[in-house]
């Protein structure tokens, strides 16, 4: 069988690969163009892929001969399930294991937030730190107490309100369903509307996966409910925000902040203006870069693969049940 890589992978995984398939990496222009996709994925028998190759119905038309696709990530909403299984493809991706490196960086860029780090790391660095502050200057605010407002109430999200319990934050969540009561008393999350979540919260984190319904779902009407010392962070998809909006209502201080580590396209460069606003933390895309996260995830790509081109069911396959876009 045959194998496409649209990116280098680990040296242990590409050595996996290669006793059992023929492999061929794509080394060139990242994301892999979509001519070139289409072109190459024609006598593929198995794709392993990367959330930011789009993966729609003509690239799975192309492939003629695929039976399996693996995303290195836990989103898939790059890719075209429903026309996948139609051909009888079978989709598989790489939840659970990247939950805590992402509620960690979540935890992170709330604090840094909260207590400015960045600010006065770049203060220092541009030469302005000229006094010893006084008791009213530079001053951030504390975590502990403060009310989260989470957004998507999945594996991540769950995992974010553990971390929060040590500020002793109290939590609010809205998801598409009610998580179960015991689950919330455990926890220690209540269910609100999703008004409610944005009027009430002193920083909202959004862990939603991407769909037509919450693209761009976070607008500047919403952004309006919120309180004027609020701060927004996002670790989940890009486009559930309008950035446009986003970076309206950070100048005219109708929030306090944001901290992105995901934009609608990405990479992102000086020209973005959100990059040019002073109360704005921004990663690049690094919730799940951590050694021990990323070398999990290559061997469950590649187990997943595996299985798939078996014939077994791989360790986490997407369903088309669960493709819904009406989530969350």
């Amino acid at each position: 069988m045959k194998i496409l890589l649209t990116r280098r992978l680990h040296d242990f995984a590409i050595k996996e690969l290669k006793k059992r398939y023929q492999v061929e990496i794509h080394t060139g222009k990242i994301p892999m163009p979509k001519n070139l996709l289409m072109s190459k994925i024609r006598d593929k028998d198995g794709l392993i892929c990367y959330p930011y190759d789009k993966i729609d119905a003509d690239v799975i038309s192309a492939g003629s001969s695929l039976k399996a696709i693996s995303t290195f990530s836990v989103g898939y909403d790059h890719i075209n399930v429903n026309a996948a299984s139609r051909r009888g493809i079978v989709v598989s991706y790489t939840p659970e294991v990247l939950t805590r490196a992402t509620a960690d960086l979540t935890i992170a860029l709330m604090l840094d937030l909260f207590r400015r780090v960045n600010e006065g790391d770049k203060m220092i660095r541009k030469g302005r730190w000229k006094t010893i502050l006084g008791p009213y200057e530079f001053l951030g605010s504390d975590l502990y107490g403060k009310t989260l407002g989470i957004f998507g109430m999945g594996r991540i999200g769950m995992a974010v309100a553990k971390r929060a319990s040590g500020f002793e934050m109290k939590v609010l969540y809205h998801n598409r369903k009610r998580i179960l009561p015991q689950k919330e008393k455990s926890l220690n999350v209540k269910y609100v509307s999703f008004d409610e979540l944005f009027r009430r919260s002193d920083v909202i984190s959004i862990h939603a996966p991407h769909t037509p319904k919450t693209h761009e779902m976070i607008n500047l009407k919403l952004l309006k409910k919120m309180k004027k010392t609020s701060f927004l962070v996002n670790t989940a998809r890009g486009k559930i925000i309008n950035e446009k909006d986003l970076a309206t209502a950070l100048k005219r201080k109708i929030i306090s902040g944001a901290a992105l580590d995901v934009f609608g396209n990405e990479p992102i460069d000086g020209s973005n203006p959100l990059t040019r606003l002073p109360n704005v933390v921004i990663t690049p895309h690094i919730g799940s870069a951590t050694v021990e996260t990323r070398r999990k995830m290559a061997e469950i790509a590649v187990q997943n693969l595996v299985l798939s081109l078996s014939g077994k069911k791989p360790i986490y396959q997407v369903k088309v049940e669960s493709s819904r876009l009406d989530r969350p």
